[in-house]
C-alpha cells in the first residue's frame, strides 16, 4: 500500500531514506470534531458584517490564522484589508460564537491513533491555526500524557499561517526532528499544502465534506477517510516506513 507513495515522496523531496521520530497533527477536524462548529461561527460573524462568503470557504481556509481569514474576506468583499481594530473585534465575536457552540467532542478514532504513535516511541506535537488560549489544558483533559505547550504551534507562534510552511517547519525544530524524520496528520488542504511545502510526509484525513481530490491535490501522500481507518492502518505503515 505504502511502497510507492512513499519512494514518490522520497523522490520529489530529494531524501534517500525515511526515519520517523516525530507526528506532527493538526487540531481541528483531526483530534477534535469541531469543524461545523467553525463553520457555522464564521458564517453568523461573516453575515453579520456583510461579508461574501459560502460555508465551504470555511473548510478551505481552516488552518489560516483568524486575521488571515478575516483578510481575505475583507479583500474579497470591500477589496482592502481590515484594520487591526477589526481584526481584532470580528475575531473576537467568530470566537465567542464558536465557544457556545462546540460540544468538545474528541474525533472519532483520535485517542486510538495517538496509543498507537506512542507504542513505536514518537513525539506527538500540535500545529494548529487556532488561538484559543486554554488548548493546552484542554489537549491534556482529553489526551492526557501526549502534548506538551513547549512542543506545540499555535497562531500566537507563528507570523504566517497555513498554506505557509511555517507552523510545520516551527514543528520540526520544536520536535528537534528533520523533515525526513516526521509525519504530519491534516484534514485540511491548506494545512497539506503547509506540511507538504515544509517537506513532510503527508497524511490526509477527509473528515469534512470536501472531496477527496481537493486534498490529493493539494499534495498529500496518503488519504484516510477518517482516523478511525488511520488507525486500522497504522501498523501497516509504520510496517512500511520503517522497513
Amino acid at each position: 500500500m505504502l511502497s510507492s507513495p512513499l519512494q514518490q515522496y522520497l523522490n520529489k523531496s530529494g531524501y534517500t531514506s525515511f526515519h520517523p521520530q516525530a507526528v506532527l497533527f493538526d487540531m481541528d477536524g483531526v483530534l477534535y470534531d469541531s469543524m461545523p462548529y467553525h463553520v457555522q461561527a464564521w458564517s453568523e460573524t461573516a453575515i453579520h458584517h456583510a461579508l461574501k462568503h459560502t460555508p465551504e470557504d470555511f473548510y478551505l481556509f481552516e488552518g489560516r490564522t483568524g486575521e488571515g481569514t478575516i483578510q481575505e474576506l475583507f479583500q474579497r468583499t470591500f477589496k482592502r484589508n481590515a484594520t487591526p481594530e477589526e481584526c481584532e473585534a470580528i475575531y473576537k465575536e467568530k470566537a465567542e460564537r464558536f465557544n457556545s457552540y462546540n460540544q468538545g467532542a474528541t474525533m472519532k478514532g483520535a485517542a486510538e491513533v495517538l496509543a498507537k504513535v506512542k507504542a513505536y516511541d514518537l513525539q506527538t506535537l500540535v500545529v494548529t491555526g487556532s488561538g484559543q488560549h486554554s488548548l493546552i489544558d484542554k489537549l491534556n483533559h482529553d489526551f492526557p500524557g501526549y502534548f506538551v505547550r513547549e512542543k506545540m504551534v499555535t497562531a500566537y507562534d507563528v507570523k504566517r499561517g497555513k498554506p505557509d510552511p511555517e507552523p510545520y517547519l516551527m514543528g520540526l525544530e520544536k520536535a528537534g526532528v528533520k523533515a525526513n524524520e516526521a509525519l504530519v496528520v491534516e484534514n485540511a488542504p491548506m494545512g497539506v499544502q503547509a506540511a507538504v511545502a515544509a517537506g513532510i510526509f503527508t497524511i490526509a484525513v477527509n473528515t469534512g465534506p470536501l472531496p477527496d481530490s481537493v486534498l490529493w491535490d493539494a499534495g498529500a501522500n496518503l488519504l484516510f477517510h477518517d482516523m478511525t481507518e488511520l488507525e486500522m492502518n497504522w501498523e501497516s505503515i509504520m510496517h512500511a516506513l520503517l522497513s
